[in-house]
């Protein structure tokens, strides 16, 4: 009979031959069947498998006296099984197994459930380690149910414990770790350069995975940790500064002559100092003779558009003109009334171009537009479009910039020859994830609230509240002020419905339900993404003149909504938002001098939720909510990875490692600084570790 022809272990389909890419379940323990199970949790590689991290650690270096372990806590202790383990089948199918162990003075009663292979396991007379929840025994004594358990000799130290998948235990994981150390730890190669891991004293590379998965002390855990993360966030930066979609580039529009002031001067209120200091900083960028790259960050009504409008003054008087991305008509309309507000009585000239400006009238603006006749241009993405040239653009803006993919804002900019950039945003994030998101631009941040701004009472209720909550917004109707309805639905048989009994509020339902019942004495208007253009506009007009009293919509009203007689704010479902959508949906209100109260409705019981509307409740400081939404959902799901250009991170935290993330990022400009593209043989390691990392993104 023939033999069988061994299979020889292949590689992952890769461009290069490493060991280290050898299919998992050639790994001694592994196999077939459970290279599955290790599929679902991302592992298919040797690499995977080494690089595939412990979320926890068990200390079993403290062992217990079995005479003093405390009933109702977790512990270690030491003995010796003192009967031959014993397997009994219950009524119910369950298969029991049972034996004692023992360390002299105390005895443990140790209980399985169907593991069948602990008669094999646990042999009588051998001394054994347990760790486990130590309880009070029925019959008498002391007794542990399933306990992890291991020999004595050499074990008493910190074991990893690993995320699990069904028929994968954390066990099981460690020894294919251990496994694949043993026979291909060799292969590993060093991707930090001797200098790095000089300057920092870091381990290297075989150490701290050795460190990582079989620590003797926390001390080798934090030491492994410090190497791992510093190499993550390396890679980050790296691979984030390879796809920078803004590079440093000379400028041919150098700023001449700082109009600012002589704007700031014409404005019926007095900017912040934070105003002033973002417009200063972007003044100084746009006369150094490099092209400016910047941020501007600030929370909902911190008064970025005055700051956008005094650059683009500033610019005009300088010859330039500039351009005002935003991501719906109904921003961009907004910003326009705002600008043409800003600027009358000047000899600057503003237009809108959006998808509904009528052909004739369009042919006219981009005519004048070609022409120099128009300094600033208004827009939704219309103004990237190919008929649109400018005659001079010399300052490119973008507003809700994360709401643009990377081709709509290089669009922009390929619009003029290398215009300065300023990228909006009123979405605060922490400056960690400002640092990775936005690397390669200098941000300014705008951190005061204008004068007059209120602060809006949030509460959270059940919707119990529903009649009292009615008849409050009927008061505020009748005293001459307005509100917002905001639901999670247009309609009841939207597709992102869960089914007629999800619970989930649609516009258009509750707005007929209303108007014909508890809110029939006011005048109720409807507002939703569906809705034509033109509807939307003429119901937006009409709230913003006072026209209506309430409006019921959806998260249309996020962004660009600006009507300070508006002074309610009720959410409804309001689990179904996030923590920073829910404080711009807030932000609408608290405009104008009346007290201002934004509602926050659900029935929801779930833990994260309740914690959302504690903190909204507890602050309004954007930047707080931000650091606590990312702390609640991960940087992962802050904008969504591939809308931030973010991949994951195995253990890097952007809330608590920034020190080692500020090291890194500066560490990665000197590397790119040396070698742009990674060609160069030392940093082949690292540009194929940048590669594999941003590859979830393509």
């Amino acid at each position: 009979m023939p033999q069988k022809k061994e299979e020889k272990p292949n590689t992952k389909k890769t461009g290069t031959a490493s060991p280290l890419q050898t299919d998992v379940r050639f790994v001694k323990g592994i196999g077939d069947a459970r290279a599955k199970q290790f599929k679902k949790l991302g592992v298919e590689t040797v690499a995977d498998l080494l690089f595939f991290f412990p979320r926890k650690y068990e200390d079993w270096s403290e062992v217990t006296p079995m005479l003093t372990a405390p009933v109702g806590e977790t512990v270690c202790v030491r003995g010796v099984v003192s009967f031959p383990v014993t397997l009994i089948r219950t009524q119910s199918g369950l298969l029991l197994c049972k034996t004692m162990a023992t360390d002299g003075p105390g005895i443990v009663r140790l209980v399985f459930f169907n593991n069948k292979y602990v008669k094999d396991q646990l042999k009588e007379g051998e001394e054994y380690l347990f760790y486990g929840k130590m309880e009070a025994d029925p019959d008498g004594g002391v007794l542990m149910r399933a306990p992890a358990f291991c020999p004595a000799e050499g074990n008493e130290r910190l074991h990893a414990v690993y995320p699990q998948t069904a028929g994968l235990r954390s066990k099981t994981i460690g020894r294919a770790v251990e496994n694949a150390l043993e026979k291909y730890g060799g292969a590993l190669e060093e991707s930090l350069s001797p200098g790095i891991l000089q300057k920092y004293r870091l381990s290297g590379i075989a150490d701290a995975l050795r460190m990582i998965h079989f620590p003797e002390t926390e001390a080798e855990v934090h030491a492994a940790r410090r190497r791992l993360i510093y190499e993550e966030l390396l890679v980050l930066q790296l691979g984030l500064g390879l796809r920078s979609e803004c590079k440093r580039y000379e400028s041919a529009f150098v700023l001449q002559k700082d109009c600012s002031e002589a704007f700031f001067g014409s404005l019926p209120f007095a900017p912040t100092g934070a105003q002033r200091r973002a417009v200063r900083e972007c003044i100084k960028n746009m006369a150094c003779g490099t092209r400016m790259q910047r941020l501007l960050q600030g929370d909902v009504g911190s008064g970025k558009t005055a700051v956008a409008a005094a650059l683009a003054y500033s610019a005009a008087k300088n010859g330039w003109q500039c351009a005002v991305m935003a991501p719906t008509e109904i921003l961009a309309r907004q910003h326009f009334s705002t600008f043409s507000r800003f600027f009358e009585g000047t000899d600057l000239r503003v237009a809108l171009l959006t998808g509904s400006t009528p052909a004739a009238e369009r042919r006219r603006l981009l005519a004048d537009l070609e022409a120099g006749a128009i300094h600033v241009l208004i827009g939704t993405h219309a103004v990237i479009s190919e008929k649109v040239k400018f005659a001079r653009l010399g300052l490119a803006i973008t507003d809700e910039q994360h709401r643009f993919g990377v081709a709509q804002r290089a669009a922009l900019r390929q619009k003029g020859e290398e215009p300065h950039v300023l990228v909006m945003s009123a979405t605060p994030i922490p400056r960690t994830l400002s640092m990775i998101v936005y690397g390669d631009l200098d941000i300014s941040i705008l951190d005061e609230k204008p004068a007059g701004r209120q602060t809006v009472e949030t509460f959270a209720v059940s919707s119990a509240y529903h009649p009292r909550l009615y008849a409050f917004l009927r008061k505020q109707a009748a005293a001459g002020r307005q509100g917002y309805i905001v639901c999670p639905l247009v309609e009841e048989d939207d597709e992102t419905a869960e089914g007629p009994d999800s619970g989930r509020i649609a516009a258009e339902q509750y707005y007929e339900t209303l108007s014909e019942g508890a809110l029939h004495s006011c005048r109720l208007g409807l507002l939703h993404g569906k809705m034509k253009t033109a509807e939307k506009d003429a119901v937006m007009r009409a709230f913003a003149e006072g026209a209506l009293d309430i409006l019921v919509c959806t998260t249309v009203i996020e962004v660009g909504v600006d009507v300070p007689n508006a002074n309610v704010m009720v959410v409804e479902n309001a689990e179904r938002f996030g923590l920073s959508q829910l404080h711009q949906l807030r932000g609408r209100v608290g405009r104008g001098k009346e007290k201002s109260f934004c509602v926050l409705v659900s029935d929801a019981k779930n833990e994260e939720a309740l914690a959302r509307f504690d903190v909204l409740k507890q602050t309004d400081d954007g930047f707080r909510i931000a650091e606590a939404d990312l702390k609640l959902r991960g940087p992962g799901d802050f904008f969504g990875n591939r809308q931030s250009g973010l991949p994951s991170m195995k253990l890097a935290d952007l809330m608590t490692d920034g020190k080692i993330l500020y090291a890194a990022q500066a560490d990665a400009r000197a590397i790119l600084d040396a070698d742009p593209g990674l060609t160069q043989p030392e940093h082949a390691a690292l540009k194929e570790q940048t590669d594999r990392l941003f590859a979830e993104l393509s």
